[in-house]
């Protein structure tokens, strides 16, 4: 099971909305085949494991053990349902990490399986196998994306300097690692100001992955369309006045006023199947989420050899504990979650 979960992590940054999965087949100790899910859309970790299977190997499958990090799937979607597969190609044992929580699935590839005649084991290294699907299980439990906020800030809490000029405040490192947490992400959103004073391309340039959805917020459509965020090489998604019609890359969604914009965005986003959003900025808007409760990680970097003096104060956060710390140079990362 072990095997399998590193397995999943590959496909990491590629296959949301679906799950990470891993799976290995193993005859009398030996492992004769395994895979992952590899992209979203393509086929699942089952079957890359089937498949993967030398020829000389083949008729052991219908005497070997089946491990596998995630319930197999029952229903038809992009792909044909695993559960048949492996009752298919009569697979005698299946070993479990966790179910599938996901609705469509949740318990009835288990029952499919043993109404077969398979034996079934689940719960094996369950809480790693939930750990590593975080944002799929919190998407489809609370309908709403995976929020992960993030900042960097000065020795002394600063996130910005007095002046409208651009402050580089973590490493060259430190960046590496941040476009290596977007490429893991479904999407990045940043506020009118940040996207205003900043320009920022929200883009993967630094780590090998794919680019994640750009949301911006710009209540009054106030934002120019020369910035970077509206040059149409990455779909983007503005909540706010509705400028334009949709295109591929451009899509407006309104926010009503008098309502909660935030749970506003969160449904539209939910319906968009985003499953999970960095917010990288700026202050007023990483700070709403924290005051509405609306967060489920925070990664905040702290340039130690840095004071700001005069400047824009870093959002402050409640109700939190600390879960990891990691140091790249002069900048420390310090990894929070939100008090239960």
């Amino acid at each position: 099971m072990q095997r399998c979960i590193a397995l999943a992590e590959l496909g990491r940054g590629q296959v949301a909305p679906n799950p990470m999965v891993g799976a290995v087949l193993v005859h009398h100790d030996r492992i004769i085949g395994e895979g992952y899910h590899q992209q979203f859309g393509l086929a699942h970790a089952e079957v890359n494991c089937i498949n993967s299977v030398a020829a000389e190997d083949l008729a052991l499958i219908s005497s070997s053990t089946l491990y596998v990090s995630l319930e197999p799937c029952s229903h038809t979607g992009k792909t044909p349902p695993c559960a048949d597969l492996i009752i298919a190609r009569q697979i005698p044992r299946v070993v479990i990490g966790c179910r599938d929580r996901f609705e469509a699935v949740n318990g009835k590839g288990i029952a499919r399986l043993r109404a077969a005649g398979v034996e079934v084991i689940e719960g094996v290294l369950e809480q790693e196998v939930l750990d590593l699907n975080i944002r799929f299980f919190s998407f489809h439990r609370l309908h709403r994306p995976y929020i992960l906020l993030k900042w960097a800030q000065s020795s002394d809490e600063k996130i910005a300097g007095k002046g409208k000029e651009r402050i580089a405040i973590s490493n060259a490192y430190t960046n590496i690692k941040v476009h290596q947490w977007r490429a893991q992400e479904s999407a990045i959103m940043v506020g009118t100001q940040t996207a205003a004073t900043d320009d920022p391309a929200l883009t993967v340039r630094h780590w090998p992955g794919n680019n994640p959805v750009r949301i911006v917020i710009d209540r009054e459509g106030k934002l120019p369309a020369s910035l970077q965020l509206f040059d149409h090489q990455v779909r983007t998604i503005i909540f706010g006045k509705k400028m334009a019609e949709n295109t591929p890359m451009l899509e407006y969604y309104p926010i009503q006023p008098g309502t909660d914009a935030l749970q506003q965005i969160m449904q539209v986003l939910f319906q968009l199947q985003i499953q999970s959003v960095m917010v990288e900025g700026g202050a007023r808007l990483l700070q709403s989420f924290i005051d509405a409760g609306l967060w489920d990680e925070a990664r905040v970097i702290t340039n130690t050899s840095l004071q700001l003096g005069e400047g824009l104060n870093a959002p402050i956060l409640r109700n939190q504990r600390l879960t990891d710390t990691q140091y790249l140079m002069n900048d420390v990362i310090h990894f929070y979650q939100p008090l239960s």
